[in-house]
């Protein structure tokens, strides 16, 4: 039934419709294949202007005619791997510089994380240190993270919009304890905010929440396109702080296709369903959702977070369920049985 009618899926945090423009666009388009910009330039700068707004979004510390640093990958994978590999490096350079060894390189984590940080963590050889939930406190604990970082910590990964119960967690404390850390250490331990759950909400139902550029230690942050941003499945965002984060000898630079081509993702060739198309497409809806920033209004996350709040009470008011989702999160409910003793919660869906 699902694969008739993916608009019943409702367990994988992903987009199932687009305007109907957006779907003749990514028609007309499927023939495309992104890597060859020069073949594609106007395509190239959907990419390059969905990063600038993105980044803007997020309040980086950009001039005034100073270009963002960012790229578009195929999912939270490329764009966490591609993360690590900046962090691990410049962790790296620096150990190097100090005669130090750089042999158990770490990252400090919550238990909540998605696969693609123990994937990161596993292919690229780093330590994941993973901050143990505990019953009724299902995301990081910045207290706890910060006191497992040691001098061999690339980074701390924060979630915003945890995959268990839609929670942000705490980046500004995070913040404020690992400011307070490096100073005492002389280390300059910095965060990585993975955003894809929460990046298209956070700035428009809670804007006032500091999570993002604002704060100094935060690096890069990754945002999924086809979970809020409105996107068909199939595009991440990752942007960074500056271009001094992206250690430049992770940058490639290819000619045989024509003008200098500066690259930076896993892949090379990429299938239609995920480049082109979709930078398109997430051209149309980033452009949509940044109006509505600048007119300080998101109709759509309002009717989101309208539509949770009405499920949640109703669910409550049934007296069978515990209310495990917060207040201050993606726009979801997240609930557990009160007696689990006649029915396994897995039973629910169906």
């Amino acid at each position: 039934m699902l694969d008739g009618n993916p608009r019943l899926n409702l367990a994988s945090f992903v987009t199932t419709w687009m305007e109907p423009e957006c779907d003749k666009l990514m028609t007309d388009s499927m023939n495309k294949n992104y890597v060859n910009m020069e073949e594609y330039p106007v395509t190239t700068d959907f990419q390059n202007r969905c990063v600038n707004m993105i980044a803007h979004l997020f309040n980086a510390p950009l001039g005034e005619t100073e270009t963002a640093v960012g790229v578009g990958t195929v999912g939270s994978s490329e764009a966490i791997m591609l993360a690590g590999l900046a962090f691990k490096r410049k962790w790296q350079n620096k150990k190097r510089a100090e005669g130090k060894s750089v042999d158990k390189p770490n990252i400090v984590t919550g238990a909540n994380v998605q696969l693609c940080w123990k994937k990161f963590a596993k292919y690229l050889e780093v330590e994941l240190k993973e901050v143990n939930l505990r019953d009724g406190y299902y995301v990081m604990d910045p207290v706890k993270a910060v006191e497992m970082v040691d001098e061999n910590t690339i980074c701390v990964a924060a979630i915003l919009g945890s995959t268990l119960n839609g929670e942000f967690e705490d980046v500004k404390l995070l913040k404020d304890l690992l400011v307070e850390k490096n100073k005492q250490t002389g280390w300059d331990t910095p965060i990585h905010v993975d955003a894809a759950s929460g990046g298209f909400i956070a700035p428009f139902i809670y804007p006032e929440l500091e999570w993002d550029f604002r704060l100094p230690l935060v690096k890069s942050i990754n945002v999924s396109g086809h979970k809020y941003g409105l996107v068909y499945a199939g595009i991440e965002w990752n942007i960074w702080r500056s271009k001094e984060d992206i250690p430049e000898e992770l940058i490639f630079h290819i000619n045989y296709l024509g003008a200098d081509q500066p690259t930076f993702t896993l892949n090379f060739s990429k299938v239609p369903l995920n480049n082109t198309i979709w930078f398109e497409s997430s051209y149309w809806s980033v452009l949509s959702i940044y109006s509505a920033w600048l007119r300080g209004i998101s109709k759509h996350n309002d009717e989101l977070q309208r539509q949770c709040n009405g499920a949640q009470r109703r669910i409550g008011e049934a007296g069978k369920f515990n209310i495990v989702s917060k207040d201050i999160g993606v726009p979801l409910v997240a609930f557990s049985l009160k007696d689990n003793s006649r029915h396994e919660a897995s039973e629910m869906p169906r």
